[in-house]
């Protein structure tokens, strides 16, 4: 397959005009940003070399006759709250006609919580959970300002998606708002931008685009879109595995780069057609020990393991992509079940040994008994139930310590046998 030529199809009809990318568009944002509004709040990142990026954009909306009421730090990682407050604050006090947002996912997060923040008010935590800032702005009659992402990073696709993820750095736990109302009315993506970004921020963000289309695919067995989605998945994935050890082994690769700029992208049009699940769950509550996306890939083959049962055919669809970048054996092709779980699993642990991933929870500096503990908790909040809903394998309040606290222990330790499955009927499997 060319993936290639597959993810710009795909990305074409999950976004039309309103989405420019490759490299080089950045001296386009403001062509794009026209119709959105001619006063801008821009949100930056900081980050070496991002005051290059910034004239670009100031140069850009200038010429398309907007002009930059402020100029506003972005978010630190996980998009702390002390950051979406003053984000906020800075917005109101620019009263801006359009909101443009330059940096990875915690500052287009930041951005789009902190505008739901000041149009409708109150306090941040009534708006998590799905389709809460919707009711509200139909119940208020007011309408957010319009947004103009622009993404620096391959990494969540925050610019093209309804999420974002705001950590609290005091209880060390990350929450969501799910909504269409916050999906950026248009967004941009330069992939030069990503040209220098470090060798860690690459890998955890490409695998984060792999637990977005493998996460999905997972959740959306016997669903209307499955086929959809398994496009936009194989695609996704099947570059990353394909193209990530190139991009750590020769920065200088830009063909790779381009690869997981494209993949990553259609980690976030798979967050559009359905949900992610367990990986991302425990995920927001590592916030103090992992990035997001490391968190996610540590996560997902022992989850790979518990679904097994219940998700034949994706297992199928990803086993072969494995096989074909040579990570997972001849034998898996064979294999049904649980067993074929194990080997994807396995062959998850072998790419992520390649690039210096680690692969347990008990490798990882600073875990202890608390991130359990807290994870465990997490699932349990209803404000978070859209995660277990969107298991493959639902579970209830009630199952999460027995069930989803044997894939934990396994992650801790690195063994597979540990994880329970849940029986399922004939019917219930793929």
């Amino acid at each position: 397959m060319n993936y290639v030529q597959e993810a710009r199809e795909l990305l074409a009809g999950f976004k039309g005009d309103a989405y420019v990318y490759g490299p080089g568009v950045l001296a386009r944002c403001g062509e794009v940003a026209t119709g959105l509004g001619k006063k801008a709040a821009v949100v930056l990142d900081r980050f070496p070399g991002s005051e290059a990026y910034a004239a670009i954009i100031r140069n850009s909306l200038a010429s398309a006759g907007a002009t930059v009421a402020a100029e506003i730090v972005g978010a630190r990682p996980n998009a702390p709250l002390e950051d979406l407050f003053r984000i906020r604050a800075e917005i109101e006090a620019a009263q801006p006609e359009v909101i443009v947002s330059f940096g990875g996912g915690s500052t287009i997060d930041a951005a789009k919580a902190a505008e739901v923040l000041r149009t409708l008010g109150g306090d941040i935590n009534q708006y998590f959970g799905m389709g809460l800032v919707t009711e509200a702005l139909k119940q208020s009659g007011k309408k957010l300002t319009p947004h103009l992402a622009i993404q620096t990073a391959a990494s969540s696709a925050a610019h093209l998606t309804k999420y974002s993820n705001i950590t609290d750095r005091k209880t060390g736990q990350k929450k969501l708002i799910v909504d269409e109302a916050i999906v950026p009315a248009k967004a941009v993506f330069d992939y030069e931008v990503t040209y220098g970004a470090p060798l860690e921020l690459t890998a955890d963000g490409a695998l984060d685009g792999v637990s977005h289309c493998l996460e999905v695919l997972y959740s959306a067995v016997g669903k209307p879109n499955y086929k959809l989605v398994e496009r936009v998945a194989v695609a996704g994935i099947g570059m990353i595995v394909n193209s990530l050890e190139r991009a750590i082994v020769s920065a200088g690769d830009r063909d790779a780069r381009h690869e997981l700029c494209l993949a990553t992208d259609l980690g976030g049009y798979a967050i559009m057609l359905g949900g992610t699940n367990g990986a991302h769950l425990n995920s927001f509550s590592f916030v103090d020990i992992l990035s997001h996306g490391r968190a996610c890939a540590l996560m997902n083959p022992y989850y790979t393991v518990f679904f097994a049962p219940s998700v034949q055919g994706p297992l199928e669809v990803v086993a072969k992509i494995y096989r074909e970048a040579g990570v997972a054996t001849p034998e898996t092709a064979a294999l049904s079940g649980r067993e074929l779980g194990v080997a994807v699993a396995e062959a998850m642990f072998a790419l992520a040994r390649r690039i210096g991933f680690p692969t347990t929870l008990g490798q990882v500096p600073g875990f202890g008994p608390q991130h359990i503990e807290r994870a465990l908790a997490a699932a349990k909040n209803p404000q978070l139930k859209s995660k277990l809903e969107n298991m493959p394998v639902p579970l209830t309040a009630e199952m999460v310590d027995g069930y989803m606290g044997s894939v934990l222990l396994a992650a801790r330790e690195g063994d597979l046998s540990v994880i329970r499955n849940v029986a399922r009927s004939a019917a219930q499997t793929s």
